[in-house]
């Protein structure tokens, strides 16, 4: 007894691949762009709002109080320098996150004489779910697609 199996239009499927390749990798990168636009606006939110349990500071210029963050929380926000340095940079091969302000390092890692303040991690974690499934929504609306100009019925 022999099975034969004979397969038809795989160059075609090959070559719609390939397609979906090319097709791919504008739609991919707008979509992790918006990703990075998620995660800067939850750690904008994060060192806006919330409640914040640290010290209480009088300050000046102008006069004013001011309620720190505690360790671990998001840093409290006061002149919104923090909250202004945080941007999204399209690189040749990268779309990045990052905070500008001369601090950022310091108040997501705490130092010696601080402890950490995260906002830019956490801001990752929050997001990261919602990211992958749109990239993955991306990629499965590209190939279902494709798919329509190899499968005939």
């Amino acid at each position: 007894m022999n099975i034969s199996i004979q397969v038809k239009g795989l160059q075609k499927a090959l070559d719609t691949l390939k397609r979906a390749e090319r097709s791919l990798e504008q739609p991919i990168l707008d979509t992790l762009k918006g990703g990075a636009q998620l995660i800067r606006g939850e750690a904008i939110k994060s060192i806006q709002t919330g409640s914040k349990t640290g010290r209480l500071y009088k300050r000046y210029n102008p006069t004013r109080t001011h309620r720190a963050s505690a360790p671990g929380e998001a840093p409290a926000s006061d002149t919104g320098n923090l909250v202004s340095n945080i941007m999204v940079e399209d690189k040749q091969d990268s779309i990045e996150v990052q905070s500008k302000a001369e601090y950022s390092k310091f108040l997501e890692y705490g130092t010696s004489k601080m402890e950490a303040r995260p906002y830019m991690f956490p801001a990752y974690e929050k997001s990261k779910e919602k990211i992958i499934q749109a990239v993955f929504r991306k990629i499965a609306q590209t190939l279902q697609d494709l798919a329509k100009w190899v499968i005939t019925v």
